[in-house]
């Protein structure tokens, strides 16, 4: 992930794709759309629960959901594209919000405020340059997700992906994802299992701003 920015910021949707349209396999579950998230209310800029990505990515992501399928698992994504907005409402949040209502679900361990010092969550997320994916895996037989020893936005050292104190079964349930991410030009982090940022993003200086909409798309 590049660490150098202009801090450029844009509402231009020109280069986004419903991601639906590249990969129709995939499941969603856009959290942040949802009340069920760390903040524990619908966050700004999720008008729509969509994913949407930049071309570059959702066709990389097309290749990684096509190479999945065959060995009997599908994509199930939680966010991709993040308005700044958004982010903008996670730090007002843990700087000024007293409510720690969903606490004992996403960060049992740790003070609201610790959240930013251990990069759990950033100031400037890769999410809002397009090209950034939180997804885990579905077994296609069961259509249940695959155990990855811990959910999506477990603020937690469980959540890191070389995490060893989960079972064999679980930790293998990663790597597959991870190998399959990384063989089609996605990077990982170190601090969750379920975050990657395609390699070769079209906008790594570039942050945007226009609304999670597939409206906004077509405007």
């Amino acid at each position: 992930m590049r660490t150098a920015y202009k801090n450029d910021l844009t509402m231009d949707p020109s280069g986004f794709v419903l991601l639906a349209d590249y990969v129709p396999q995939i499941v969603q579950e856009i959290r942040y759309y949802s009340t069920y998230n760390f903040i524990g209310e619908r966050i700004d800029g999720y008008e729509e629960p969509c994913a949407l990505l930049t071309v570059e990515a959702a066709r990389a992501l097309k290749a990684v959901s096509s190479e999945l399928i065959v060995q009997g698992y599908r994509l199930k994504v939680f966010d991709a594209y993040r308005p700044a907005c958004a982010v903008k409402h996670f730090v007002l949040w843990g700087i000024e919000d007293q409510d720690i209502r969903m606490k004992p679900y996403f960060y049992p361990e740790l003070e609201k405020q610790e959240l930013f010092a251990r990069g759990y969550i950033a100031k400037q997320s890769s999410h809002s340059r397009g090209s950034a994916v939180d997804l885990t895996l579905l077994d296609m037989k069961s259509g249940k997700e695959l155990d990855m020893g811990g959910p999506f936005d477990l603020f937690s050292e469980v959540s890191h992906p070389d995490y060893r104190g989960i079972s064999a079964e679980q930790y293998d349930n990663r790597m597959i994802l991870r190998r399959a991410m990384l063989r089609n030009g996605f990077q990982p982090i170190d601090c969750e299992w379920w975050h990657f940022v395609l390699a070769n993003e079209p906008y790594p200086d570039t942050y945007f701003n226009f609304p999670v909409s597939s409206a906004y798309l077509k405007r």
